[in-house]
């Protein structure tokens, strides 16, 4: 059975460590070895700090018999505050195709009080994809592209949106 809650200081290391293998697996093909193979996870628990300093953003794990394995991150978008977002969500690759990814955006899209939500997702990302339409997310025909720090490679990612009626 799944356990959502919320997020503490107590669990950033372990969802950076989660949220990191999670990049290296999904990720692999879609951006370069060199960003995945060096991925920071001291700066990542800066910026996992950082959120749950921001009382506008909310934090979630998943836990399966005590044992974390996914998290959402979501609140206001950043660019147009009146719609929401969903900034992360990532399931341990272990834990793909067991429901917690669901039970995370189901928790996530009931305490968002927004008519839209978003999220921007890799365009090459078929199993994200697959997943968020499965959820009600479809492309809104909005794209930019997203820049790994560090890095100066571009990846196509597109925007996604549920709209409640």
């Amino acid at each position: 059975m799944v356990t959502i809650r919320p997020e503490t200081n107590e669990d950033v290391e372990t969802v950076v460590a989660l949220h990191i293998r999670t990049w290296q697996k999904a990720y692999r093909g879609m951006l370069p070895d060199e960003v995945l193979d060096n991925l920071d996870p001291v700066a990542w628990a800066q910026r996992r700090r950082e959120h749950h300093a921001n009382p506008a953003s909310t934090a979630l794990v998943a836990e399966i018999d005590g044992v974390l394995c996914g998290f959402v991150l979501f609140g206001p978008d950043r660019d147009e505050p009146e719609h929401g977002e969903i900034y992360a969500i990532y399931v341990d690759p272990d834990y793909w195709g067991t429901g917690v990814g669901h039970e995370l955006m189901t928790r996530a899209l009931a305490a968002l009080p927004y008519r839209e939500v978003r999220l921007w997702v890799l365009e090459q990302n078929e199993r994200a994809l697959r997943f968020y339409a499965r959820e009600g997310l479809h492309p809104d025909g909005t794209r930019s592209a997203y820049t790994p720090r560090g890095s100066d490679f571009a990846a196509p990612e597109i925007r996604l949106a549920l709209v409640r009626g």
